[in-house]
């Protein structure tokens, strides 16, 4: 089995919680009073405390859109896609890059998003029209 793990900064566990285990939906793991892991969508990150979180730098361009780097995400299907974009709206989450479909009609069509947590990690989350085309050139 070959799970991703990415360990971040976040400004607290309390709006940590509240963002990736109430609206996103993810499983909460192993915590101590400075970390926390969770199943993200089936990929363990764990969210540390920090006081100094990086500011963004939107210095990507994909496809005509200026994209925040670093970030991370995950591929869905498109309907969990869906699913949490509609669990992003109902939370009252602002977008940083509106739901949109990228590369329409060519290879590797996907839906993207991008959201800040509440500590301001950005975060896309993407579903490609073909999943055999992930790694398409």
């Amino acid at each position: 089995m070959a799970v991703f793990h990415c360990a971040f900064k976040v400004k607290d566990l309390a709006s940590t919680r509240d963002f990736y285990l109430n609206i996103l939906g993810c499983e909460a793991g192993r915590s101590s009073d400075t970390w926390l892991d969770f199943n993200f969508f089936g990929n363990q990150l764990t969210a540390h405390v920090s006081d100094n979180i990086p500011a963004l730098d939107f210095c990507g361009q994909v496809d005509g859109v200026r994209v925040p780097i670093p970030h991370f995400g995950c591929l869905l299907s498109v309907e969990v896609f869906e699913s949490i974009q509609r669990k992003l709206e109902n939370a009252g989450i602002a977008f940083v890059v509106k739901p949109q479909k990228r590369y329409e009609g060519e290879v590797g069509e996907q839906r993207t998003m991008f959201v800040l947590d509440f500590s301001g990690n950005p975060i896309e989350f993407k579903a490609f029209s073909n999943e055999d085309e992930v790694f398409s050139k």
